[in-house]
C-alpha cells in the first residue's frame, strides 16, 4: 500500500510547477472532485475530464497559488490545511484566504478531493456579495 501523505505532497509540488501531466497522473481516472457551487469555479467534477473543467474554470478565474502549511495523515485520507493566494483575473484584485483540502488515495492515486475555501473572504475578493459573511464553507460542511 502507497503512503498518502507522499502522493498528496507530490501532487501540490506539481501543481506549483503547473506540470499537468504529472498531476493527471496522481489522479485515479474516476476521480470525483467537489468544490461548494458558491464559488464560479465550484460543483461536483467526475474523471479526469472532470477535473480538466474544474481545473479550467479555476484558472479563468483567478491565478492562484498554494501554501500548504500541514498535511494530517489518517489511513488513506489526508486533510491540507494553508492558503490560496494570487489574484482574480477579471479585476486584478489580490487574495490570501484560509483554505483546507480533504484527499482519498487508493492504490497510490487520488480517488476524491473536497476543497474547503473560506467562502465570505474568496467572494469579497471576487467581488461578489456575500449573504452571511460570518460562515466559511468548513463550518456550513460540519452543519450537514
Amino acid at each position: 500500500m502507497t503512503a498518502a501523505a507522499p502522493v498528496v505532497s507530490e501532487l501540490y509540488e506539481a501543481f506549483g510547477r503547473r506540470d499537468l501531466t504529472k498531476v493527471f497522473s496522481l489522479l485515479s481516472p474516476d476521480v470525483k472532485i467537489t468544490q461548494s457551487e458558491e464559488l464560479p469555479w465550484g460543483g461536483v467534477y467526475r474523471g479526469h475530464d472532470g477535473a480538466r473543467q474544474f481545473f479550467g474554470k479555476l484558472g479563468s478565474t483567478i491565478n492562484s497559488t498554494l501554501e500548504i502549511e500541514r498535511l494530517i495523515r489518517s489511513g488513506d485520507h489526508v486533510a491540507a490545511v494553508g492558503w490560496t493566494q494570487g489574484t482574480v483575473n477579471a479585476t486584478g484584485a489580490t487574495y490570501r484566504v484560509p483554505i483546507t483540502h480533504l484527499w482519498k488515495i487508493q492504490e497510490g492515486v487520488i480517488v476524491q478531493a473536497q476543497f474547503y475555501t473560506d467562502h465570505s473572504t474568496m467572494l469579497k475578493a471576487l467581488g461578489v456579495g456575500v449573504a452571511d459573511p460570518g460562515c466559511s464553507q468548513l463550518s456550513e460542511g460540519l452543519r450537514d
